[in-house]
Protein backbone atom coordinates (compact mmCIF):
# COMPACT_ATOMS: atom_id res chain seq x y z
CA UNK A 1 0.00 0.00 0.00
CA UNK A 2 1.32 3.33 -0.89
CA UNK A 3 2.51 6.19 1.53
CA UNK A 4 -0.26 8.75 1.53
CA UNK A 5 1.78 12.61 1.39
CA UNK A 6 -0.28 15.45 2.04
CA UNK A 7 1.60 18.22 0.00
CA UNK A 8 0.35 21.45 1.62
CA UNK A 9 1.51 24.84 -0.61
CA UNK A 10 1.47 27.51 1.98
CA UNK A 11 -0.91 30.47 1.10
CA UNK A 12 -3.62 31.36 -1.13
CA UNK A 13 -3.53 33.13 -4.51
CA UNK A 14 -2.61 36.78 -5.06
CA UNK A 15 -5.82 38.56 -4.47
CA UNK A 16 -7.12 36.71 -1.59
CA UNK A 17 -7.30 36.41 2.22
CA UNK A 18 -4.67 34.56 3.70
CA UNK A 19 -1.73 35.38 0.93
CA UNK A 20 1.61 34.88 2.11
CA UNK A 21 4.92 37.43 1.59
CA UNK A 22 6.05 39.28 -1.00
CA UNK A 23 9.73 40.71 -1.93
CA UNK A 24 11.42 41.51 -4.53
CA UNK A 25 8.55 41.19 -7.23
CA UNK A 26 7.95 37.53 -6.04
CA UNK A 27 5.33 35.66 -4.07
CA UNK A 28 5.62 33.09 -1.59
CA UNK A 29 1.99 31.42 -2.97
CA UNK A 30 3.15 31.09 -5.99
CA UNK A 31 6.58 30.09 -5.13
CA UNK A 32 4.89 26.98 -2.66
CA UNK A 33 2.81 26.29 -5.15
CA UNK A 34 5.03 25.62 -8.24
CA UNK A 35 7.50 23.66 -5.34
CA UNK A 36 4.14 21.73 -4.06
CA UNK A 37 3.17 20.57 -7.59
CA UNK A 38 6.85 19.68 -8.45
CA UNK A 39 7.07 17.48 -5.10
CA UNK A 40 3.89 15.78 -6.41
CA UNK A 41 5.28 14.91 -9.35
CA UNK A 42 8.36 12.87 -8.00
CA UNK A 43 6.42 11.33 -5.20
CA UNK A 44 3.21 10.35 -8.04
CA UNK A 45 6.10 9.32 -10.39
CA UNK A 46 7.19 6.15 -7.58
CA UNK A 47 4.98 3.14 -6.64
CA UNK A 48 5.60 3.32 -3.47
CA UNK A 49 4.03 6.74 -2.75
CA UNK A 50 0.40 8.83 -3.59
CA UNK A 51 0.66 12.38 -3.10
CA UNK A 52 -2.35 14.97 -3.16
CA UNK A 53 -2.23 18.74 -2.87
CA UNK A 54 -3.98 20.75 -0.99
CA UNK A 55 -4.24 23.50 -4.28
CA UNK A 56 -4.13 21.21 -7.39
CA UNK A 57 -4.16 24.57 -9.42
CA UNK A 58 -2.65 28.48 -8.94
CA UNK A 59 -6.14 29.36 -8.74
CA UNK A 60 -7.62 26.90 -5.90
CA UNK A 61 -8.59 29.23 -3.09
CA UNK A 62 -8.90 27.33 0.47
CA UNK A 63 -11.29 28.91 2.98
CA UNK A 64 -12.71 32.55 3.57
CA UNK A 65 -10.27 33.84 5.89
CA UNK A 66 -7.11 33.11 7.31
CA UNK A 67 -8.57 30.26 9.65
CA UNK A 68 -10.86 28.46 7.50
CA UNK A 69 -8.10 28.55 5.23
CA UNK A 70 -5.83 26.54 7.73
CA UNK A 71 -8.79 24.78 8.96
CA UNK A 72 -9.54 23.06 5.28
CA UNK A 73 -5.93 22.36 4.84
CA UNK A 74 -5.78 19.79 7.82
CA UNK A 75 -9.47 18.80 7.50
CA UNK A 76 -8.82 17.42 3.87
CA UNK A 77 -4.93 15.62 5.38
CA UNK A 78 -7.23 14.36 8.29
CA UNK A 79 -9.98 12.61 6.41
CA UNK A 80 -7.99 11.67 3.53
CA UNK A 81 -6.28 10.23 5.54
CA UNK A 82 -2.70 10.87 4.84
CA UNK A 83 0.26 9.41 6.58
CA UNK A 84 2.49 12.60 6.34
CA UNK A 85 1.80 16.29 6.05
CA UNK A 86 4.08 18.39 4.18
CA UNK A 87 3.30 22.58 4.17
CA UNK A 88 5.36 24.22 1.92
CA UNK A 89 6.34 27.95 3.18
CA UNK A 90 8.80 30.94 2.39
CA UNK A 91 10.45 33.17 4.81
CA UNK A 92 10.79 36.74 5.20
CA UNK A 93 12.84 38.84 7.72
CA UNK A 94 13.04 42.97 7.75
CA UNK A 95 16.53 42.19 8.42
CA UNK A 96 17.43 41.03 4.50
CA UNK A 97 21.13 39.65 5.87
CA UNK A 98 18.79 36.50 7.46
CA UNK A 99 18.83 33.47 5.33
CA UNK A 100 18.77 29.93 5.26
CA UNK A 101 16.26 26.82 5.45
CA UNK A 102 14.36 25.54 8.47
CA UNK A 103 11.70 23.19 9.43
CA UNK A 104 9.20 23.20 11.88
CA UNK A 105 7.41 20.76 14.07
CA UNK A 106 5.15 20.15 16.47
CA UNK A 107 7.61 18.48 19.17
CA UNK A 108 11.07 16.85 19.61
CA UNK A 109 12.06 13.48 19.64
CA UNK A 110 9.05 12.28 17.31
CA UNK A 111 8.41 10.78 14.49
CA UNK A 112 8.28 14.45 12.61
CA UNK A 113 11.59 15.43 14.20
CA UNK A 114 13.05 12.61 12.48
CA UNK A 115 11.33 13.62 8.73
CA UNK A 116 12.08 17.39 9.17
CA UNK A 117 15.59 15.92 9.98
CA UNK A 118 16.18 14.05 6.51
CA UNK A 119 14.39 16.96 4.92
CA UNK A 120 16.42 20.16 5.99
CA UNK A 121 19.56 17.85 5.07
CA UNK A 122 17.98 16.77 1.77
CA UNK A 123 17.49 20.53 0.81
CA UNK A 124 20.60 21.82 2.03
CA UNK A 125 22.47 19.40 -0.08
CA UNK A 126 20.34 20.14 -3.43
CA UNK A 127 20.22 23.76 -3.55
CA UNK A 128 22.94 25.15 -1.01
CA UNK A 129 21.01 26.86 1.48
CA UNK A 130 22.39 27.29 4.88
CA UNK A 131 20.69 25.13 7.74
CA UNK A 132 18.64 26.81 10.26
CA UNK A 133 18.09 23.42 12.20
CA UNK A 134 14.17 22.41 13.33
CA UNK A 135 12.45 24.29 15.96
CA UNK A 136 9.39 23.24 17.85
CA UNK A 137 6.37 25.42 17.15
CA UNK A 138 3.22 24.04 18.99
CA UNK A 139 1.32 26.98 18.26
CA UNK A 140 1.24 26.52 14.49
CA UNK A 141 -2.06 25.25 13.51
CA UNK A 142 -1.44 22.86 11.21
CA UNK A 143 1.35 21.03 13.14
CA UNK A 144 -1.07 21.39 15.90
CA UNK A 145 -4.38 19.65 14.19
CA UNK A 146 -3.13 17.26 11.51
CA UNK A 147 -3.64 13.86 12.88
CA UNK A 148 -0.62 12.46 11.41
CA UNK A 149 3.42 13.36 11.61
CA UNK A 150 3.50 16.51 10.27
CA UNK A 151 6.46 19.35 9.34
CA UNK A 152 6.30 23.00 8.02
CA UNK A 153 9.29 23.50 5.45
CA UNK A 154 10.30 27.24 5.40
CA UNK A 155 11.91 26.70 2.25
CA UNK A 156 14.50 30.10 2.42
CA UNK A 157 13.81 33.74 2.84
CA UNK A 158 12.75 35.63 0.16
CA UNK A 159 13.56 38.78 1.63
CA UNK A 160 17.35 37.90 0.87
CA UNK A 161 19.14 38.36 -2.16
CA UNK A 162 20.65 35.39 -2.14
CA UNK A 163 17.78 33.32 -0.97
CA UNK A 164 15.50 34.83 -3.06
CA UNK A 165 17.62 33.90 -6.59
CA UNK A 166 17.16 30.42 -5.41
CA UNK A 167 13.53 31.04 -4.99
CA UNK A 168 12.95 32.41 -8.05
CA UNK A 169 15.30 30.18 -10.08
CA UNK A 170 15.53 26.61 -8.19
CA UNK A 171 12.39 25.64 -7.55
CA UNK A 172 12.63 22.17 -9.32
CA UNK A 173 15.86 21.35 -6.75
CA UNK A 174 13.73 22.87 -3.60
CA UNK A 175 11.45 20.10 -4.59
CA UNK A 176 13.95 17.43 -5.09
CA UNK A 177 15.82 18.23 -1.62
CA UNK A 178 12.47 17.64 0.05
CA UNK A 179 11.64 14.36 -2.05
CA UNK A 180 15.88 12.89 -1.28
CA UNK A 181 14.92 13.93 2.32
CA UNK A 182 11.57 12.03 1.75
CA UNK A 183 13.58 8.96 0.92
CA UNK A 184 16.13 9.37 3.22
CA UNK A 185 13.68 9.34 6.09
CA UNK A 186 12.26 5.81 4.42
CA UNK A 187 15.26 4.28 4.19
CA UNK A 188 14.70 4.33 0.30
CA UNK A 189 17.42 4.87 -2.44
CA UNK A 190 17.05 7.43 -4.73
Amino acid sequence: MAIKIYIDQGHNPTGYHNTGTSWYGLFEQDITYQVGVYLAGLLNSDPRFEARLSRPTPSTVLGTNNTTSLVERVNMANQWPANYFISIHVNANLNTEINGTEVYIYQFYTQSNWLAESVIDGIVDVVGTKNNGIKARPSLYVLKKAKMPSILVELAYLSNPSDMEKLRDDQYQFAQGIYIGIMRYFGFST
